[in-house]
Parts: structure tokens; C-alpha cells; sequence
């Protein structure tokens, strides 16, 4: 009877069923899955309603920064000396030329725009956008003013010219020497200096006389680049036609073969004036007298032999290259013909006869 008993005990243990941890009354494990799917599908909700939201705010800044700005009429804005796109946002939101300051500023902080921003004066056009005006303000094409220096002015006239242009800076320090400068037209940006202005005639005038140098006519009277430019000043002070300009420097080259003096009126002015127009005592232009004109000077080509000592002038790129190719002529004199331009003659007959036709010119006009 014991073994029976023992196994119905050890049955009935073997059928009870495992006892089931403690567990806490307030959780709900079917609760807590649901809170965490709904915490997760909410963030995701939030993150695409921000994707959106950054999306909408790029489209807006797009839109914004492409559409036509509020500028009326073209108007010149300047970029200042270290100024960022932050900075010029303001200044144009302030003058005018966009709405929104913050936009600009937007743009330039998510799309790294405006790191090309060069210093100058730029022409913003009517209704430029913001986007058309960062291309503007980064393409360095700034606002060109001329500074133009005429052929045959001295070196003191061309420093006036540029001292009174005054959309340049700065005092002139430089001295160049006469005949040192290209006259030319020269585009300057507003606040360029005046004295790299006059570096620039300089550059440009030296480059000029080397590459036509290079090119130069054989057998040529003047030894030096200097001698030419002298030379050059003679012609180009002699004749303001420029189909003349190689006839007069065949002349003058032909008379420096030979030993002949130059015998040119600038020459004398100059020696006298420094090239300043001579006047008489009511103030008005005058001619040369004879006590001037036997008067000595270094520039006096009707008492000294050869070239005078300096330029007399600034000549041009024309009158350069025809001394450096001079026409072959056996002229060796001319006069003003009363139209503007000279006659030219071999001989001192034939000067003498256009000079008396030149000298009944001026009578009639005198007597007008």
C-alpha cells in the first residue's frame, strides 16, 4: 500500500501546473506596447511635418531670393571695404533695392552663396532680384568712369585731368617725367587711386614704345626709345591730322639725317612755357614774337642742333609709330595749308612760295 501511495503523490505533483510569477496590478503589458507605437508613429509624424516645414521654408527663401526686387529705376550700389553678405544685406535692404534683409542673409547661411563679393560700385538694374544681385556684386564689374588724357597735352595738363576727376582718391605723389604718359581713355572704378591711374599711362606707355621699337624702321636718326618719344612730341604737337602724323615725322627724320635743325614753333613755346598756351596782355592767345623765337632755350629747335632736351609733350600711339616708321619722302618742309593741314615741299623754293600763300591766308583772316 505504500508504493501506491507514493506514486498517486508523485502523480498529482506531476500534473500541477507551474506557478506563475507575482505580478503587478497597475502595468498592463498590452498598454505599454501600445504607448510605444504611438510614441514612435508621433515622432515620425513630427520629423515628416518638419521635413515639410524645412522643405516649405527653402521653397519660400527660393521663391523669395528669385522674384523681382522693389528697385524703381537702375541704381548704382557700392560694396564697402570688407563687408560681408550679412552687412550688405542691410544696406540694401535699407536702400531700397530688396524687401526682406533676412532672406538674403537665409540664402547666403543654407546655400554658401556670396563668397565671391568684390569691393566696387555696381549698376543694380530696376526690379534686379536678390539672386541677379549677388551675381552683380560677385562678377567684379563695377562701374567704369573715363579719364581721358588727350594726345599732345603735357604732363602738368594730364595731372590736372586727373585731379579734378572726382570720382578717383587719393593726392597725386607722383612726378613723371615729360612725355612718360599714354594719352588715352582710361575706364576707372569709382575710388581708384590717382596715383595708379598715373602708373597705368605709365605701364601702358612703355609697353607701347618697346613692342613698336621692336618693329622699328632700319636706319633711323634716333638711337634710343627716349629719342623716339622726343621726337614723337615734335610731331604730334606739329599736326592734329592723323594722316600727316608719318608724312611730318619723314620731314623731320630726313632734316636729322642732313644736319638739319628741326626749326618746329612748339619747341619754342615750350621752351618758354613749359607748353602753356602763350597769351598777351588782354589775355587772349598769341603767336610767337621774334625776340622768342632767337631766344636760346634747351627746347628751341630753331637755335640748337638736333632733338630737343625732353618731350614737349605726352604724345599718342600714332604719332609714336610714325617715327618709328616714317614715310619715305624727300620732303623736308611744310607749312599750314589753311585748312587744318600742311603743304609739304623738298625744297626751300617751294616752302618760300607756300609760305607766302599761308602768310595771305592770315591777312584775310585778320582783316575779316
Amino acid at each position: 500500500m505504500s508504493s501506491k501511495k507514493t506514486f498517486s503523490q508523485s502523480s498529482k505533483t506531476a500534473k500541477r501546473a507551474p506557478e506563475k510569477p507575482a505580478q503587478n496590478p497597475n502595468q498592463s503589458p498590452v498598454k505599454k506596447t501600445s504607448l510605444f507605437k504611438r510614441l514612435i508613429g508621433l515622432s515620425f509624424i513630427l520629423i515628416i511635418l518638419a521635413v515639410i516645414a524645412v522643405f516649405a521654408g527653402l521653397s519660400y527663401i527660393k521663391n523669395s531670393y528669385e522674384k523681382p526686387g522693389p528697385l524703381a529705376v537702375d541704381t548704382a550700389f557700392t560694396v564697402p571695404s570688407g563687408a560681408g553678405l550679412s552687412r550688405l544685406s542691410s544696406l540694401l535692404e535699407t536702400g531700397g533695392f530688396i524687401e526682406n534683409g533676412t532672406i538674403l542673409r537665409a540664402k547666403a547661411r543654407f546655400m554658401d552663396i556670396g563668397g565671391d563679393i568684390k569691393v566696387g560700385e555696381y549698376n543694380i538694374p530696376a526690379g534686379a532680384s536678390m539672386a541677379e544681385i549677388v551675381n552683380i556684386i560677385s562678377s567684379g564689374k563695377t562701374i567704369l568712369y573715363p579719364v581721358t588724357a588727350p594726345e599732345g597735352l603735357t604732363t602738368a595738363q594730364i595731372l590736372r585731368i586727373i585731379a579734378a576727376s572726382d570720382h578717383l582718391s587719393g593726392d597725386i605723389s607722383l612726378s613723371p617725367p615729360e612725355g612718360s604718359l599714354l594719352p588715352e581713355t582710361y575706364m576707372t572704378p569709382r575710388g581708384m587711386s590717382r596715383d595708379a591711374v598715373i602708373r597705368k599711362m605709365m605701364s601702358d606707355q612703355t609697353a607701347l614704345i618697346k613692342r613698336l621699337w621692336e618693329a622699328r624702321q632700319e636706319g633711323l636718326p634716333v638711337k634710343t626709345k627716349e629719342e623716339a618719344i622726343i621726337l614723337a612730341s615734335v610731331v604730334e604737337k606739329e599736326t592734329g591730322v592723323g594722316g600727316e602724323r608719318a608724312e611730318v615725322a619723314g620731314v623731320f627724320t630726313n632734316r636729322l639725317r642732313r644736319g638739319m635743325r628741326l626749326q618746329s614753333d612748339p619747341t619754342i613755346i615750350y621752351g618758354i612755357s613749359k607748353g602753356e598756351i602763350l597769351t598777351g596782355r588782354d589775355g587772349r592767345q598769341r603767336g610767337l614774337r621774334r625776340s622768342e623765337i632767337d631766344r636760346k632755350t634747351d627746347w628751341n629747335t630753331y637755335q640748337i642742333d638736333g632733338l630737343p632736351k625732353t618731350a614737349i609733350c605726352n604724345p599718342g600711339a600714332d604719332a609714336l609709330a610714325a617715327v618709328l616708321n616714317p614715310a619715305k619722302t624727300n620732303n623736308l618742309y611744310f607749312v599750314a595749308d589753311g585748312t587744318g593741314g600742311h603743304v609739304f615741299s623738298p625744297t626751300l623754293a617751294g616752302h618760300n612760295a607756300n609760305v607766302a600763300k599761308w602768310r595771305k591766308i592770315e591777312r584775310e583772316r585778320r582783316g575779316r
